[in-house]
């Protein structure tokens, strides 16, 4: 009787553990813990993009940055520290990635209402739902339930995250490496309808390319010289329709040629995506309910819960 007490402890126990580190991400994981959080976060995202209508793209890269490398875990937000070199000068994010001001006011406001309740990782996942809102597009309930990854890989995020220059396979594979479709690519892609980018990111487009509408190219170039160094981080609409509205421009620029980066007009180019793209031109309500759902996936990537991970106190370091 004793010897099957003491096995049914030891499984109840393992059960526990197992749950603990396998928790799932729930739409009201914080609704007991911090009620206010949903209003406090959104009263400082709409401050910032009120201040900068771009750093609704900004916040919202973040949360794409953060996903791709490692899961969304917040690594991204971490400073350098003596024992790993952290993801913010990896080569996609070096003057790149920019708002993590923002996420410090943000974390702030949400200590100051639940202090140790709530992860970066998911104040990142609020904060970009909350920017595609306050910008004109959808709304959506967020899974919450993220736990903070207490390191962060310079390496992992060179490699994780498809830089401009890639062509459509090459997105297809890294997507389809996370678990995202190729509709979730050309919905998550379509974030571009908000934002800018540097020259130094689409010189090799507007410069090389064919396939783009030589009108378009011209405009560009103007504020973008041919000369690598000189004026690279001049600054270009990624839509050039309305670059600081979420809707569904992005793919009708696509369309007539004018997508600005490289891995953009891979989505228009004679290829697999090519009607996916017509499809988001033609039904913007088909655009926003797809990125919605894409949203909800990408946020599900690798997330730490339970015992895993911790919450930060700071986004920047770990506790």
């Amino acid at each position: 009787m004793a010897s099957f007490f003491k096995s049914f402890v030891t499984l109840a126990l393992l059960v526990l553990a197992i749950g603990s580190t396998n928790a799932q991400l729930s739409k009201d994981f914080y609704s007991k813990t911090c009620p206010k959080l949903f209003p406090t976060v959104k009263s400082t995202v709409h401050s910032a993009i009120v201040k900068e209508a771009r750093m609704g793209a900004s916040l919202l890269r973040l949360f794409f940055h953060d996903c791709f490398v490692n899961g969304c875990d917040g690594s991204l937000l971490l400073d350098d520290t003596s024992s790993f070199t952290g993801e913010k000068n990896a080569v996609p994010n070096r003057n790149s990635a920019r708002g993590f001001d923002v996420v410090d006011n943000i974390k702030s406001a949400v200590e100051n209402v639940c202090p140790g309740v709530v992860s970066c990782a998911d104040i990142l996942a609020i904060t970009a739902r909350d920017s595609v809102a306050i910008l004109g597009g959808p709304n959506w309930e967020v899974k919450l339930g993220r736990r903070d990854a207490k390191t962060a890989s310079l390496s992992a995020a060179n490699n994780g995250i498809p830089p401009p220059t890639s062509d459509l396979s090459r997105l297809i594979s890294r997507f389809s490496n996370l678990g995202l479709s190729t509709k979730d690519l050309v919905a998550l892609s379509g974030a571009h309808t908000i934002g800018q980018s540097r020259c130094v990111q689409f010189r090799p487009r507007i410069y090389n390319e064919t396939n783009i509408d030589s009108s378009f190219a011209k405009t560009r170039q103007a504020n973008c010289p041919r000369t690598n160094g000189t004026g690279d981080n001049n600054l270009a609409p990624l839509d050039l329709q309305t670059p600081t509205y979420f809707d569904n421009s992005y793919f009708k620029n696509l369309i007539a040629k004018k997508g600005l980066l490289h891995s953009d007009q891979q989505l228009f180019n004679g290829g697999s995506t090519d009607s996916i793209v017509k499809s988001y031109y033609s039904s913007p309500s088909t655009f926003t309910s797809d990125f919605v759902a894409a949203m909800i996936k990408m946020g599900d990537i690798q997330p730490l819960t339970g015992s895993q991970g911790e919450i930060r106190k700071n986004c920047r370091r770990v506790n």
